[in-house]
C-alpha cells in the first residue's frame, strides 16, 4: 500500500475530478505578464519548451529522472517561462490523475483569505471571534478575541501545540498556551480554522467561494476532500502547476487579477513575523537566516533549502508534495507523489537532494 495517506488513518482515496507587516515587506518586481506564457484556461493544449532551446544540460536529464522514480514519484512537472520543459508520469499515475496536496493546500487558503479580504469581507487584523462566533474555543472570551486571522496565517496563535492530536479543532482541543504573536508553532488546526473564517465572513462555502475566485478562472480542476480533521486538496499535477504559474505573476493570469492587492500578495511571500523568517502567510521562504520546521521548537541557522535559489517560495506538503517557485528564474516546479522516506510535514531533506538534482540539469 501507498504510504502517502498513512497519517490520514491509513486509507487511499482514489479522486476523479472534471471539473501586514510593514516592517517585514520585502520588495517584490513587478509582474512579469509579458515574458510569461499562460496555458487557456478552456482547453488541456500547453506550449512546450525543449531542454535543447533552454541550453539546458542534458546530461542531467537521466540522473534527476532517475531520482524521481526511485523516490515514489507520481507526477513531475517544470514550467519555464510559463511553458513546460519537463512532464513525467511514473507507475499508473498519468496527466488526469489526482493527488492530495496534503499541506501544499495551505497556499491556496492563503490566496483565498486575500481575495476575501480584498473584496471587503474580512480583514485579516479581525478577531477570529468576529467570524467564527464566541466559543469556538476553550480560552476564555478574552483570549479569544485576542487572536487574529493574521495569526492563523503566520503559524502563530499561540494555542496548544502539545495537544494529543494537533489536527484537532473541536472546541476541546483548542487551549491557551501563549499570548498570539508571541510564539510560532506549526498547528495545523488553526490554519484549518480559515475556512470557517471565510465560510463565516463571505457567506459563502470556503470551497465554493475558492473555486469560483481562483480555481475556475485560472481552469484549474480539483477539489477540497474533508478526511478525519484535514481539509484536503486533489487535484491533477497540472492544476498545481497552474497555480504555481499564478504566483509566479504575483496572483495575475494573462491579463486578468485574480488578486489585485499588491500588498497582501507582497506580505503573503515574505517574512510574516520575527519568530520564522522563512514562513510568510502560509508560505515557506528560502533565502533567510534561520528557520523554524514542523514538529520541532528548534531554530535551526540557515538557510531553508540550501541548494535552492534564495528567491523561492513553496508550498510545502506532507510526505513530500511540493510546489516550487522562483521569480528569478521565470520558473515553477512540481512534484507529487509518495513520501520520500522522512515522513515529514513540510520541508525535508529530499527538497535539497532534489534541487541538486534540478541544478545539474537546468543550470
Amino acid at each position: 500500500m501507498k504510504s502517502r495517506f498513512a497519517y490520514l488513518i491509513g486509507i487511499i482515496v482514489v479522486l476523479s475530478f472534471g471539473c501586514s507587516n510593514d516592517d517585514n515587506t520585502e520588495e517584490i518586481p513587478p509582474p512579469v505578464t509579458g515574458e510569461l506564457y499562460f496555458p487557456p484556461t478552456n482547453s488541456n493544449d500547453w506550449e512546450t519548451i525543449s531542454a535543447g532551446e533552454l541550453e539546458w544540460n542534458t546530461d542531467g536529464e537521466q540522473p534527476l529522472y532517475d531520482f524521481l522514480e526511485e523516490n515514489g514519484t507520481d507526477g513531475f512537472i517544470i514550467l519555464k517561462n510559463g511553458k513546460i520543459a519537463v512532464e513525467w508520469y511514473f507507475g499508473d499515475f498519468s496527466s488526469t490523475s489526482n493527488h492530495s496536496w496534503n499541506s501544499a493546500a495551505k497556499t491556496l487558503t492563503a490566496m483565498t483569505v486575500g481575495i476575501a479580504q480584498e473584496e471587503g469581507f474580512l480583514s485579516i487584523d479581525d478577531s477570529s471571534m468576529d467570524y467564527l462566533g464566541a466559543g469556538w474555543s476553550s480560552m476564555t472570551l478574552e483570549q479569544e478575541e485576542a487572536v487574529k486571522i493574521r495569526h492563523h496565517l503566520t503559524m502563530s496563535t499561540g494555542l496548544d501545540y502539545t495537544v494529543n492530536d494537533p489536527f484537532c479543532y473541536d472546541k476541546e482541543c483548542l487551549l491557551y498556551k501563549n499570548e498570539p504573536g508571541t510564539y510560532w508553532y506549526y498547528h495545523n488546526a488553526l490554519y484549518t480554522l480559515l475556512d470557517g473564517i471565510v465560510t463565516g465572513a463571505t457567506g459563502t462555502d470556503f470551497e465554493s467561494y475558492f473555486q469560483t475566485k481562483i480555481r475556475d478562472r485560472i481552469g484549474m480542476q480539483g477539489q477540497w476532500v474533508k478526511v478525519s480533521y484535514n481539509n484536503l486538496y486533489f487535484s491533477s499535477t497540472r492544476s498545481m502547476a497552474r497555480f504555481g504559474l499564478l504566483c509566479l505573476n504575483k496572483g495575475t493570469w494573462g491579463d486578468q487579477a485574480i488578486i489585485s492587492d499588491s500588498d497582501y500578495f507582497a506580505d503573503m511571500t515574505a517574512t510574516s513575523q520575527d519568530l520564522n523568517p522563512s514562513y510568510g502567510y502560509l508560505w515557506w521562504l528560502n533565502g533567510k537566516e534561520s528557520y523554524k520546521a514542523p514538529g520541532s521548537e528548534s531554530v535551526f541557522s540557515g538557510k531553508l533549502i540550501s541548494e535552492a535559489p534564495d528567491d523561492l517560495i513553496a508550498g510545502l506538503g506532507a510526505f513530500d508534495q511540493k510546489l516550487y517557485v522562483v521569480p528569478s528564474q521565470n520558473l515553477v516546479v512540481v512534484r507529487l507523489g509518495d513520501d520520500a522516506g522522512e515522513g515529514l510535514l513540510g520541508p525535508s531533506s529530499f527538497d535539497n537532494q532534489l534541487w541538486e538534482k534540478l541544478n545539474a540539469y537546468i543550470n
